[in-house]
């Protein structure tokens, strides 16, 4: 039986075989032939001790030991890494007498270097690094649970008027149609309404407002903004049919007299798209033929009743029903959870953009700016942002638009903040990161947010100038469900970047 060692002799410290492995520890190391210094290797004997002695804990010792920078000099010259003797270092935790030992005079100042970091730095956790100002609230913005529980008219406020126009007779954004007309009224059921607000029109600034997709309103919601709506004309009537009709007769007429409004499956005009699978899945033959017959009064779209026979306008009918014809089923993508990350690239640079301002209007009769007027340089363009993104450069995309949209197509790595539901601005960076808003009117929803942004004091912020649909078109990056195509061209607003 082997006795204790004579007091103040040191044992022998033998290195550990190739591959075998120390209680608790990994085999040590030789030095490199780079010169660079081994580890510090304790065993979990004396690793515990020292750590009662220190007042740490093991974890938190060892981690110190890895990042201390010790130079060759300091832990000696023996080829093998130093260690802690189990057997005499275990005595200070058990409070004996008996003088610490050590294997080299290197071991002793790295030991000594732990205590002095330790004393030095009070813990082993270093300290967070300072987080930027919270961004100021703001308790005026309706959330979306607010939003579900307005009446009908301030629902259409929130939701409609920011397009349709606060009187309800549209073309605010997007030439978005009147929604009082008396012939739209009269030829609309309740149904259509409520499936059209349900459901929008996919591929335009008309959200899905409904639970189902994605929107905020439930079954009671969308009944209060359709009776809000139905009693702001006639009622719902019903309204005789017509007959079959010859679509190639009726292609030429469409194409000679409602194209240049309406569009094609290939081109978006400036009034109600024709070909939108949803609106065509929606409208009836019915609907189709009075609106042809009696047009809208008071806008652009005239009454063909008097210079088309009805044998034409069953054939402009039959016509429109083909334009949507072959459009494939689209499967959302899962909804936002309100966790998605803000930042995109947070490591990157910060974006140099160029904006561009809405002119000042001309005075009646000249060129001259109004007096008073000062531009508001507020809009980004898609080729920017894209070139931002591309550079990996650090930003924030805001989608505006209700998240039925977000879940349909969205620019990569854009967050869903809509318009209606503000909350999710209250956690964004207050460090001058860049946040960029897109919506697809392709301005008025987006500005809600930057307005919004800009009074709590974002100076960099900026609309997307041509909206989602332009830099879909464009073949920048996105995210979107199968099924989803790159929407028709349409007529640039004036004034846009190209």
């Amino acid at each position: 039986m082997r006795g204790p060692h004579p007091r103040g002799r040191r044992r022998r410290a033998t290195a550990p075989r190739r591959g075998r492995r120390g209680r608790g520890g990994a085999a040590a190391a030789p030095r490199g032939r780079d010169g660079a210094a081994p580890r510090l290797h304790l065993r979990r004997g004396p690793l515990g001790a020292l750590a009662r002695t220190l007042g740490v804990g093991r974890r938190p010792l060892r981690a110190r030991a890895r990042r201390l920078r010790l130079g060759a000099g300091s832990l000696g010259t023996p080829r093998q890494a130093p260690r802690l003797d189990r057997g005499v270092v275990a005595r200070i935790g058990r409070g004996s007498r008996s003088p610490l030992r050590w294997h080299s005079d290197g071991v002793k100042r790295a030991v000594i270097a732990l205590v002095i970091a330790g004393c030095n730095a009070g813990s082993a956790t270093p300290a967070p690094a300072p987080q930027p100002p919270p961004a100021a609230k703001s308790d005026q913005t309706p959330t979306i649970v607010q939003v579900a529980g307005l009446d009908g008219p301030r629902l259409y406020v929130a939701l409609c008027a920011p397009c349709h126009g606060a009187d309800g007779k549209g073309y605010a954004a997007d030439h978005a149609p009147s929604l009082v007309n008396p012939t739209f009224l009269e030829s609309a059921s309740d149904d259509f309404l409520r499936r059209s607000i349900a459901s929008g029109r996919p591929g335009t600034s008309m959200a899905a407002y409904g639970k189902a997709h994605g929107g905020p309103l439930d079954s009671a919601g969308l009944d209060r903004l359709v009776s809000y709506l139905r009693g702001k004309g006639p009622a719902f009537r019903m309204l005789p049919a017509g007959g079959a009709g010859d679509p190639a007769a009726g292609a030429a007429i469409y194409a000679q007299r409602c194209a240049s409004c309406h569009g094609d499956s290939t081109t978006r005009g400036e009034a109600v798209s024709l070909a939108n699978p949803a609106f065509l899945a929606m409208a009836t033959d019915v609907f189709l033929r009075h609106a042809i017959v009696h047009g809208r009064p008071g806008t652009k779209m005239e009454a063909f009743g008097a210079t088309l026979s009805g044998t034409e306008i069953d054939g402009v009918v039959s016509y429109v029903r083909t334009l949507g014809a072959g459009a494939p089923a689209v499967q959302l993508l899962p909804e936002p959870t309100g966790k998605e990350p803000l930042v995109q690239n947070p490591r990157g640079g910060t974006p140099r953009f160029h904006l561009r301002a809405d002119p000042c209007p001309a005075l009646p009769g000249g060129s001259a700016a109004t007096a008073g007027c000062k531009p508001d340089p507020r809009y980004v363009s898609v080729d920017q942002v894209a070139a931002a993104l591309a550079a990996r450069q650090r930003l924030v995309i805001v989608d505006a638009r209700s998240p039925s949209d977000w879940r349909r197509v969205r620019i990569a790595g854009a967050v869903s903040i809509p318009y209606h539901d503000l909350k999710r601005l209250d956690e964004l960076p207050g460090d001058g990161t860049w946040v960029v808003a897109y919506c697809a009117c392709p301005h008025h929803l987006s500005g809600i947010v930057i307005d919004e942004l800009r009074r709590r004091g974002y100076a960099h912020s900026a609309v997307l100038d041509e909206g989602i649909n332009e830099w879909h078109r464009r073949g920048y990056p996105v995210i979107a469900a199968e099924g989803v195509a790159k929407p028709p061209a349409e007529p640039k607003p004036p004034g846009t970047i190209h």
